[in-house]
């Protein structure tokens, strides 16, 4: 009796012990789920499909607005951009007062480059709109994260901040 006690306990510890050992610690966790999103980003920016949520606006010589009330986004796709986010800012000399008042437009993209640094992808793009031609430049972090600038003919420029998700698919 007195040498089953022991042998009972040491292999109580070794089942305990080797099921800690099994479990990953929360450092880990976090790491795969980083390079996880990663993969995902990397994935959708080869793709060249992905849309872009801004959270925050940034107008030239303007305090930042915040948009996660309201709808936007750009939507890249393979062959063009749609774009529906707010403006604030000052137009110029062929933009209408009272009418479209946000940075609208679906088209083809005349140019369209990916670069990517250590830290970093960058995408340019010239998109011609109905009246206007937009010079967009958006930097994405390997996780997401990212910031937009439009450059407009008619308009001041702007920037936004947001992250880049996959395309929701319509339901049928």
């Amino acid at each position: 009796m007195k040498t089953k006690v022991p042998i009972l306990v040491m292999l109580l510890t070794l089942f305990v012990i080797n099921s800690y050992s099994q479990e990953k610690s929360k450092q880990e966790l976090k790491e795969e789920r980083k390079i996880e999103r990663q993969k995902q980003t990397e994935a959708l920016v080869n793709a060249r499909e992905f849309v872009f949520t801004a959270e925050t606006a940034f107008p030239t010589g303007g305090r930042s607005i915040n948009l996660t009330s309201i709808t936007n986004y750009v939507k890249f796709h393979p062959d063009r951009i749609e774009s529906e986010l707010p403006f604030y800012g000052r137009a110029y000399s062929g933009a209408g007062y009272g009418g479209d008042t946000g940075m609208k437009f679906d088209g083809k993209p005349e140019e369209y480059t990916v670069t990517k640094t250590k830290k970093e992808y960058q995408i340019e793009a010239v998109v011609k709109g109905e009246n206007d031609t937009y010079r967009i430049l958006l930097t994405v972090g390997f996780e997401g994260s990212s910031s937009l600038s439009v450059i407009s003919n008619n308009r001041s420029s702007i920037s936004y901040s947001g992250e880049i998700s996959a395309p929701e698919n319509p339901k049928e």
